[in-house]
């Protein structure tokens, strides 16, 4: 079995689905999500399936669930923003977000929630310090 060629499925509770199929097709403006037998509404991203399962007492999750690579995380938030999400401000001892945006090494990023409490991201990656002299 090799699990490098297998679909990979981000499998993420949510008490409503209702609402949480609203923000995930009009907020984040992902193509309808199919309708599963068992309840679940599955969106194919980007090479991945996220599975919205109703889950009554929905998620208990203090870390990223779900992480989109964009390419221009400042387009992408304001994007994001102009269509109701609300992004996480930070200010922490060696993490602090500047514009929703901390930088993390190697990348960018920034986070919000879904109406369920899932956390997810956005984060575009730096180019590496040979790419950048090149």
């Amino acid at each position: 079995m090799q699990l490098n060629a297998s679909q990979v499925t981000v499998m993420l509770p949510v008490r409503d689905v209702v609402r949480a199929r609203d923000f995930y097709e009009r907020a984040l403006a992902l193509p309808s999500g199919e309708e599963r037998p068992d309840g679940k509404i599955v969106y194919h991203c980007g090479g991945a399936e996220i599975a919205l399962f109703p889950k009554p007492e929905g998620t208990k999750a203090e870390h990223t669930a779900l992480s989109f690579r964009v390419d221009d995380i400042l387009a992408a938030i304001a994007d994001l923003e102009s269509r109701g999400v609300v992004f996480a401000d930070y200010d922490l001892p060696g993490f602090k977000t500047v514009g929703h945006v901390c930088v993390l090494g190697s990348e960018k990023a920034a986070w919000f929630s879904d109406p369920e409490g899932n956390i997810l991201c956005l984060h575009e990656d730096l180019a590496a310090p040979s790419a950048r002299m090149r």
